[in-house]
């Protein structure tokens, strides 16, 4: 089969929403202007027709639309709440095999906490040598994981010096040993699957690595592949090829495979569905700060009208809650570092989103989290979606596949 590229025939944005309240306004001061602009956010997709529900080998998974392993952000308390919010697979943040095997028991319980109602969960896996990845699955699946991902899409310049993620594009060889002895190592009731880009960069012969890889998983047991549609070399710039996406899904056929990359939307997960065929979805970036784009998903594919963005009293919950959880993971003072990375991005759903984002980056102490939540999120104002997602729902049309 042929693998030419084809030209991106993604549909044009429109202009962008209006412009956030100034920095200048009154905190939580009912001013109009907040209102007008949470109305004119307001917009109307069209509905998506039927899906098939998502497997992943024998592990059912359902929805599909699902939260992708974020390095130093998919922690247990932010799973929780994707969870708690329409989420129906969630992965682990990317786990190096050395740490697993290196670190004690106490460290051990942070980074691979599972409870109960945590199911179906994957853990993701990163190294550059063969021999530690099958000990590292086990450790894994020990947990309680119910699926075992492996990295080969990290694009992040420390992560590729030492020989990676995305680097194990370029090694075909080694990337698919890793590939068999992550197989080898666990039940085969343990689904094993991969994370790709679509290539380091956009050379023939990049290409033909990647499927080499792709196909040489297959052949070596893996349950699924998602692909995502950048290069290595490309990082986060530009465009995600989705056209890409559609050639590599009728290529494998009836084999799973799942899209990723510029979904900041419901509606943009549906589209890139409908668009490239692939079985499911993984949330990545747009799912920091916004875990209500599974809900707003869900909804769309009831046949309901987009949801407006929660209102801040919504909100200000689930930022409460996520950071109780993530207290309890790393205890007071770690959680204060931990959680403003997280108060940035949830601060985009806000209509003061500039004076949010700095109270947030200021926090340094429990008492002072909850200060801001009491300051900016006192009135029960309408909420706005972020940016992107305001960008991308603002597209012609959005749909699922047919089954």
């Amino acid at each position: 089969m042929s693998h030419a590229t084809r030209e991106n025939a993604r549909p044009t944005a429109a202009p962008p929403p209006p412009a956030r309240a100034p920095a200048s306004a009154a905190p939580n001061s009912l001013d109009p202007r907040f209102n007008d602009r949470a109305a004119e956010q307001s917009v109307t997709v069209e509905q998506p027709r039927s899906y098939r529900p998502l497997r992943i080998g024998p592990v059912e998974v359902g929805f599909p639309v699902v939260q992708a392993a974020l390095s130093g952000y998919s922690d247990w308390a932010m799973r929780r709440i994707a969870r708690a919010l329409g989420a129906s697979y969630t992965l682990c943040e990317v786990m190096l095999d050395e740490v697993l095997l290196r670190h004690g028991k106490r460290a051990k319980r942070r980074l691979l906490r599972v409870e109960d109602d945590d199911h179906p969960v994957g853990g993701q896996l990163m190294g550059s040598q063969p021999e530690g990845f099958g000990k590292a699955a086990g450790e894994l699946v020990a947990a309680g994981f119910d699926v075992i991902d492996i990295n080969f899409g990290c694009p992040v310049r420390k992560v590729l010096g030492r020989c990676r993620g995305g680097f194990l594009l370029g090694e075909v060889t080694t990337a698919l040993e890793i590939v068999a002895r992550v197989r080898e190592a666990v039940p085969p009731h343990i689904p094993v699957t991969v994370k790709m880009r679509r290539g380091l960069d956009d050379s023939p012969e990049s290409r033909e690595k990647f499927f080499q890889i792709f196909d040489g998983a297959f052949a070596r047991g893996v349950a699924a592949i998602t692909v995502h549609g950048r290069t290595v070399q490309q990082r986060y710039d530009g465009p995600s090829k989705w056209d890409f996406l559609r050639e590599v899904k009728q290529h494998a056929g009836q084999r799973t495979v799942l899209g990723s990359g510029d979904l900041f939307s419901a509606a943009a997960c549906w589209r890139m569905m409908r668009e490239t065929g692939v079985d499911g979805v993984t949330v990545a970036r747009g799912a920091i700060g916004n875990p209500w784009i599974f809900t707003q998903a869900q909804a769309l594919a009831a046949g309901k009208p987009l949801p407006a963005p929660p209102r801040l009293h919504e909100q200000r919950d689930v930022i409460a809650k996520h950071y109780q959880l993530a207290e309890s993971l790393y205890g007071e003072e770690q959680c204060c570092r931990m959680m403003r990375k997280f108060g940035i991005k949830y601060s985009r759903l806000h209509p003061q989103a500039d004076q949010v984002r700095s109270a947030f980056v200021a926090v340094k102490q429990r008492a002072e989290w909850q200060a801001v939540l009491a300051r900016y999120y006192r009135d029960d104002l309408p909420g706005c979606y972020p940016d992107e997602a305001a960008d991308e729902c603002n597209l012609q049309s959005c749909g699922a596949p047919s089954t």
